[in-house]
């Protein structure tokens, strides 16, 4: 004898098969946003290195022309992949929306990197100070992670959203 009929979450799946996923399409679309960002922050790296060591500018000037190509990048990155199935106006009006949504993620990405640079030196313990040459990029990738949720969301609801 078998008890009452249970309702699964699962049912209609085939026994051994994983479940559709809810809210696939969103972790999508959050798979893909951190993967360009990920691209993002080699971009970032990439330009602050040529701002610094290429034309001679200081950490915090290099990080302002780094942050800039890298918005750049990710902004036409998300337009491609992760939004795609979004109303898309016309390019330079997206981008400079999305340079203004994802501006305080901006502001929290420089503030943790300089804080980083600010502070690395004081707080590497003397083993690894050999490895103080690597610290701006290190910053950008603390920048990178502490903005990208923000970025997330106003990309997703402000920048790319149905229209």
């Amino acid at each position: 004898m078998s008890g009452p009929a249970v309702v699964r979450p699962d049912a209609g799946s085939a026994p051994g098969q994983v479940p559709p996923a809810r809210g696939g399409h969103l972790h999508r679309e959050m798979l893909t946003f951190a993967a360009i960002g990920v691209g993002g922050a080699a971009v970032d790296m990439a330009a602050l290195a040529l701002a610094m060591e290429g034309a001679g500018a200081n950490f915090y000037v290099g990080r302002l022309v780094s942050y800039f190509c890298a918005a750049t990048f990710t902004w036409y990155m998300n337009r491609v992949f992760t939004f795609r199935s979004r109303g898309k106006p016309g390019a330079v009006w997206q981008w400079l929306s999305f340079l203004a949504a994802n501006g305080v993620g901006g502001a929290v990405n420089y503030g943790t990197s300089s804080a980083v640079v600010a502070g690395g030196p004081f707080l590497l313990p003397a083993a690894l100070s050999p490895l103080l040459p690597l610290l701006p990029y290190a910053a950008v990738a603390a920048g990178s992670l502490a903005g990208m949720t923000f970025n997330f969301v106003a990309s997703k609801w402000l920048v790319f959203r149905h229209r």
